[in-house]
């Protein structure tokens, strides 16, 4: 374990029940990581300094109780659109947002685990782009190049992560948020089923289509932090069966039946896979292969599920607007999709949720011929700082879906994806693939993913320090 970088979750929580390192030094450690690298990653919106510090002490008194909790003492962070008690919930936007009064359910099994919440991390404004920039906070950059933005929404999640500053962290995904900033920055991103990790006191945040996931360089540091946020409010709508997704880690797969994916669902925008990742993902389904899985090229029938997605993602920004305590400061780009989202929120929402069904059985018909779905996570490695985020609203719209359009099925339909490093493009920047699955398949994935990484070795390769202790690059 050294100071300058975070140990993985896993090697954390054991460093700790040993007794060979304190909770309160390991936040500071942590504390003094962020405070040296906000200046070049800009990853936390809040850092909790003196909070955490004295959640820290209060864990070190535990074990002497003779306590023993899966995360006790382990410092790690949230996105800021998760509701942590006595801190604003901006979302990434500007204005006076009142402290929340309790924690949210995710955050508040976090701490029932034991976690120590350090800070929460920078997201795009209400969660919208794939990019982690605003007028609210700055710029997130990402670790492996501060000239390149780290993904969105869950930027400053990733940041965090990939450069060590805490051994994992929460982010959200309403249309890749978890998964692709997971690929940009050389990480697993675990977007859950839906509902597996409770969004209250939203019981349905953006009608569905969002959910909570992890972020860590390891299948286990991930999974472990999946089984401690899980679990539901009696209130929530969605109830998955419970699961120990960490149980899956090490679990022979058996051989499975794994369709390679390569064309985008059906988008407006015309979408080009970069020739670089097409490469890596074909990498890795060759490498699959090799450990004996039985793969072959098939794409899932979409059909127009993009007509599905749009009145729920504008219809949740309608309402994540008004409740805004000034919402002449937001983007114009929001306000637009707000006025969309308002006129999308009646019948046209009510359709697009009845749909949901119909597609669960049409997508659903295609694992009864295959086990798993090998798909790129983006069609393009991670943009330069600025290069959408100072686009008008249909121009963004169009770089967003041209280099993202990969992500987002998932989202409508609520099942388990999880993104995997699939190496790099360009001047080292890390792009990744996904596995996705039909509902209820975490352990399945994380079983899979685990196997990848094994033979990958993924996460022994890190970001040079250098070039994020130094200034950004231009």
């Amino acid at each position: 374990m050294t100071p300058d970088r975070a140990a993985g979750l896993a090697d954390t929580r054991r460093a700790l029940a040993d007794g060979e390192v304190t909770s309160r030094a390991l936040v500071e450690r942590t504390l003094a990581r962020i405070e040296a690298t906000q200046p070049s990653l800009n990853a936390f919106r809040i850092v909790r300094a003196e909070a955490a510090l004295a959640e820290a002490d209060a864990a070190d008194r535990e074990p002497a109780a003779g306590t023993r909790r899966p995360l006790l003492g382990v410092p790690v962070a949230v996105k800021d659109d998760m509701d942590v008690a006595g801190e604003p919930t901006a979302f990434g936007c500007r204005g006076d947002f009142p402290p929340a009064a309790a924690d949210g359910e995710a955050v508040r099994r976090l701490r029932a685990a034991g976690a120590v919440i350090v800070g929460k991390t920078n997201t795009c404004e209400l969660g919208q782009w794939p990019f982690t920039e605003g007028p609210a906070f700055g710029d997130t950059r990402n670790p492996w190049h501060t000239g390149h933005t780290p993904g969105g929404s869950s930027g400053g999640s990733a940041a965090a992560v990939a450069a060590g500053l805490v051994p994992a962290a929460l982010g959200s995904d309403g249309a890749g948020s978890v998964r692709i900033p997971a690929s940009w920055t050389h990480l697993i991103g675990i977007k859950p089923q839906r509902g597996r990790i409770s969004t209250w006191p939203r019981g349905e945040s953006f009608h569905g289509i969002t959910v909570h996931g992890t972020l860590a360089r390891t299948v286990a540091d991930a999974a472990l932090l999946l089984d401690a946020a899980s679990g539901n409010h009696e209130r929530d709508p969605h109830r998955p069966p419970p699961l120990t997704v960490a149980d899956a880690v090490g679990r022979d797969p058996g051989r499975l039946r794994i369709a390679l994916s390569l064309k985008p669902p059906f988008t407006p925008v015309p979408a080009r896979l970069h020739p670089q990742i097409r490469a890596r993902v074909v990498e890795l389904a060759a490498k699959l292969a090799d450990l004996g899985h039985e793969v072959e090229e098939a794409d899932p029938p979409y059909g127009q599920i993009g007509l599905t997605f749009l009145p729920r993602a504008t219809a949740g920004i309608a309402e994540r607007v008004r409740e805004a305590p000034d919402p002449a400061l937001l983007d114009p780009r929001t306000r637009g999709t707000a006025r969309l989202g308002r006129l999308l929120a009646g019948a046209p929402l009510r359709v697009a949720r009845r749909a949901e069904a119909v597609l669960h059985r049409r997508i659903g018909a295609f694992f009864r011929s295959y086990d798993v779905i090998l798909a790129p996570t983006t069609a393009a490695p991670p943009p330069q700082i600025g290069a959408l985020a100072g686009l008008g609203g249909l121009a963004t719209d169009r770089a967003m879906i041209a280099a993202c359009p990969y992500a987002w099925p998932w989202n409508v339909l609520g099942w388990p994806g999880v993104n995997v490093p699939a190496g790099f493009a360009g001047p080292g920047l890390p792009v990744g693939a996904q596995l996705l699955g039909p509902a209820h398949s975490e352990p399945l994935l994380v079983s899979l993913a685990a196997r990848l990484e094994a033979e990958l070795r993924w996460h022994e390769r890190w970001p040079p320090a250098r070039a994020y202790t130094d200034r950004p690059a231009l």
